[in-house]
Parts: C-alpha cells; sequence; structure tokens
C-alpha cells in the first residue's frame, strides 16, 4: 500500500525518519500521516462477500509456529514496515511518498547448493597474472581476465609503446630492410661492398668512437622511450672528469632496457649528473654483423664488450689521449643472469666468479662503480628452471656453444595488458653507486691476485649498501633478498 503527497516547501524536511525500524501501525497513525479521515477497512476477495477476510491493520498479529514452508522458508509473519522515500524535483518541491513493506522475508536455512562450473569460463581467463596485481606469494599462474587497451588513450602513451617496440624489434627490422633490399637487383652494387665492409670492419672495438652521434643520442624521441617505464638515474656521488670509470649494471634483466635508456641516450641526463665523462655501453661482438644494426649501434655509441674493445675505450682518446674521462658500461651478469631474470623473487646476481672486469681496472686504472637498477627483473615473466629443467639446461647448452642464450619471455601486448612481448610499464630507478678507487698496474705488470679478490669485495659491499640502503625507496617486495651467486 502507497500514499503520496506532494509538499510545497523545499526546506522543510519530512517528519518521519526515511527508514524506520518496524512496528505496528494503527488506524490513527495512519489516519494522521495520510492526512485522511477516514481509513477503509482492508479486505481481500471478489467484492461479492462482505466477511472481513483479513484483519485490519491495527489488529494484533499472532505469531505462528516456526514451521517451515516451501523451499525451506518460515512462514512467521512480521509487523509491515514503514518505508518514506523524499523525491525532489527541479523546482524545489517535495514528493514525499509513504510506503508499508509487508511482503514476507524468507529466512535463510542451513541448505546449500553445489553448482558445477561455468561454461566458458576457461575463455575469460589467461595464464599469467600481471606482477602489478602479484601480491606477496600468490602464484603467478593463478589466471585473471586478459584487459584490453582502451580505444581513448592518449597520444603520448601510445608514442611511448612505439618507441619502445622500435627498440625491442630494432634487430629484426634492420635485417627485413637488409633482405627486401638484397631482393631487389638495382641495390646489389652498393649492398655488396656494404656486406663486406661489415664484415671486416673495426670500429666496433677500435676504440675511437668515431660513428658516435651525440646528436641521435639526444633526440626527444628518446624522452618517449625512457617515459614509458619509467626510467630514472640516479647518483650516489660525483665522478672527477680526471679519472676513468668502470660502470658494472646489474642485473642483466631480459632486454637490459634500463642499461639502455641511461647510459645509451640522454634521456635521463647523465651528461647533467656526471658532465665531462662520455661513457659506452657495451654489447655483444655479434651485433655489429648485423647489416643495418650495426650503423645505428654504433651511432648511439654502443661498442663491442670483447677485451680489445674495453682495453682501446680507457686507454686512448679522452682529454689527455690516455682515456682521461672516459668509460665504460659492462652488464656483468651477462647472458647467464638473464635466465634468473623473475619478477617478484631474490635478486640473483651472477658475480661470484665474474672477476675479469676487476682485472680490466686494475690494468688500465680505471675505477670499479657498481650500478644497481631497481625493477629491471620486474618487465618480463619468463619461464622457471624448477617447472622446465630440460628447457633450461637446453638454454646453458646454447649459451655455452654460441655465447648466448635466449630466455622463453612473455610481457603485455601492444593492444592488452597481459599477453605480448612489450615489457611491463614497471618503474625503472638505476642507482650509480660510490666509486671504488683502483691503483693502476705498469704495463707488462703480473696482476696480483690479493688484490683482485680485495678489490671484488669491496665492489660487492658497495652493490649491497645500495640494496640496503634503497630497497624499500623503490619499491621492492617485502622478502626479496639480494643474493651473489656463482
Amino acid at each position: 500500500m502507497s500514499v503520496s503527497t506532494l509538499s510545497t516547501s523545499p526546506a522543510q524536511p519530512p517528519s518521519v525518519p526515511l527508514e524506520s525500524e518496524p512496528f505496528p501501525a494503527t488506524e490513527k497513525e495512519t489516519d494522521r500521516l495520510n492526512g485522511v479521515e477516514e481509513t477503509p477497512t482492508q479486505f481481500v476477495g471478489n467484492g461479492e462477500a462482505h466477511t472481513q477476510r483479513s484483519p485490519p491493520l491495527s489488529s494484533p498479529r499472532h505469531k505462528k509456529s516456526g514451521s517451515l514452508g516451501v523451499n525451506g522458508t518460515s512462514k512467521e509473519q512480521k509487523p509491515p514496515k514503514l518505508i518514506v522515500q523524499d523525491f525532489p524535483d527541479r523546482t524545489g518541491q517535495r514528493l514525499t511518498s509513504l510506503l508499508f513493506d509487508d511482503k514476507p522475508r524468507p529466512q535463510r536455512t542451513q541448505t546449500e547448493l553445489v553448482s558445477g562450473r561455468r561454461a566458458g569460463a576457461s575463455w575469460d581467463r589467461s595464464q599469467y597474472v600481471q606482477p602489478s596485481e602479484a601480491i606477496g606469494n600468490r602464484p603467478l599462474t593463478e589466471g585473471l581476465s586478459i584487459h584490453f587497451a582502451p580505444f581513448s588513450v592518449p597520444l603520448k602513451r601510445r608514442l611511448q609503446t612505439l618507441m619502445v617496440l622500435s627498440h625491442t624489434l630494432s634487430i629484426a627490422l634492420f635485417l627485413t630492410a637488409f633482405f627486401l633490399l638484397c631482393a631487389i637487383p638495382l641495390f646489389w652494387p652498393l649492398l655488396f661492398p656494404y656486406t663486406i665492409y661489415v664484415l671486416l670492419s673495426a670500429a666496433p672495438h677500435s676504440g675511437t668512437l668515431s660513428h658516435r652521434s651525440p646528436f641521435l643520442r639526444s633526440l626527444p624521441i628518446w624522452s618517449l622511450f625512457a617515459s614509458y617505464f619509467p626510467a630514472r638515474l640516479h647518483r650516489s656521488s660525483r665522478l672527477e672528469p680526471t679519472r676513468k670509470y668502470i660502470f658494472g649494471y646489474h642485473p642483466h634483466g631480459i632486454i637490459s632496457h634500463g642499461a639502455f635508456a641511461t647510459f645509451a641516450t640522454e634521456a635521463c641526463g647523465f651528461s647533467t649528473l656526471f658532465p665531462g665523462i662520455t661513457n659506452t655501453l657495451l654489447t655483444l661482438d655479434s651485433n655489429f654483423r648485423v647489416p643495418f644494426y650495426r650503423d645505428y649501434a654504433l651511432a648511439m655509441g654502443l661498442a663491442s664488450v670483447s677485451r680489445e674493445s674495453c682495453e682501446s675505450i680507457l686507454t686512448k682518446g679522452g682529454a689527455n689521449g690516455e682515456g682521461m674521462g672516459r668509460a665504460i658500461t659492462i652488464v656483468v651478469g651477462g647472458a647467464r643472469e638473464s635466465l634468473d631474470a623473475q619478477p617478484h623473487s631474490h635478486l640473483r646476481l651472477v658475480l661470484k666468479r665474474r672477476k675479469g672486469f676487476v682485472k680490466l681496472a686494475i690494468r688500465t686504472g680505471a675505477d670499479l662503480v657498481p650500478v644497481l637498477a631497481f625493477g629491471e627483473n620486474e618487465l618480463y615473466e619468463q619461464v622457471t628452471s624448477d617447472s622446465h629443467p630440460f628447457v633450461h639446461r637446453f638454454q646453458l647448452m646454447v649459451k655455452k656453444c654460441m655465447g648466448f642464450t635466449v630466455p622463453l619471455f612473455h610481457a603485455r601486448g601492444v593492444f592488452n595488458y597481459d599477453v605480448g612481448l612489450m615489457p611491463y610499464r614497471k618503474p625503472l630507478n638505476v642507482v650509480v653507486g660510490r666509486p671504488v678507487k683502483v691503483v693502476q698496474v705498469r704495463k707488462g705488470e703480473k696482476v696480483d691476485e690479493s688484490y683482485v679478490e680485495e678489490l671484488h669485495a669491496a665492489y660487492v659491499t658497495e652493490l649491497e649498501r645500495i640494496w640496503e640502503e634503497w630497497k624499500d625507496v623503490f619499491g621492492v617486495d617485502k622478502g626479496v633478498e639480494l643474493k651473489i651467486v656463482e
């Protein structure tokens, strides 16, 4: 039963609360609320019988026994519930409605239903969860629905995705362009001598850095690349431009996006934080045998990671012609460390037996600078060695035979957030530690192994200091520890 009244005073609230507790309503109360002089007695029937079929609203109701009716609901009746609803309109007037909620409320019993699986549920769930949604020890195989990117993504984010995608597929893109030109006989007179030049060129390890292009390294497009994650470079202390340095980058991750953004471009302001220092990011020598890509890499200031290349860069050129003010960045863990790049797990650094870069520092007189990239291992998911031991053994065999390996990884896609080869948008914070001073040995003099161990221990100590000091600031998961292995 419902009665509506129109109130012309917008400021006066209704005199009855919006929803009152259940109480027995009498005839006088009903008359007063509805503004009528007489309330007719309630009847239920077809209008022919004059016998009262139901008691009036004011008569008391008697509780029946708590026997159960159909579907396990109780037959117990409760007094009606008076509900007042207030609806203001645009003119400021209010429409007040009084409702008697006398519908029976079924009471829940102890009976429970056991349902089967929902048809089609497997089509709505992906196999992996995003690292941003993994919490604590939550398994990564716990599925979530695939989230597709909306159409209303800002242009800046579209351009960021384009830059990261172009860099990730750069080798494949340059190789495709080369073979397409090879299919056109008109370009053969140019491609044949160019191929010979690529195979015989000494530019990647000459140390002259003649192909380096400061203009290309400073283009605004690299800011789009770095802001995709976003990536930031942090300095613990100033580095003197009268010295030379070896930056040890940790961890390797899958593709070392942080190393490229901070040391191969000016997107993060390396020259501003370290004025007077020319840094060169080192990569595999085989990358400089890829047509077109090698020219792109040399223009970005990259060089070969071979021993000849490292010594040439640190002993030639610079302010004094002997390498002063120069630096190289080596991803010390290499391809072996990339197999341990697991998100939300312990940071395993392959460093315990890696001492070649320490000997290189002693021979060239370059100070050692540890670099720790928080978030590098969070960019991709990959197959774990525990769940797929045979795959892991095959990867190690490829690493031993060919010098590199291919991790089986995945992350997000271009148009979705769950499946693809694009890295996740996770913050990258690259912290450059304090330099470890190195005393150069004379040319031809043998390197003392005890001094190598001493410098290596000091390097690891500084690396651990960076971890302990900044792991909470840069959002490392609780329980994740730094481990020096192999």
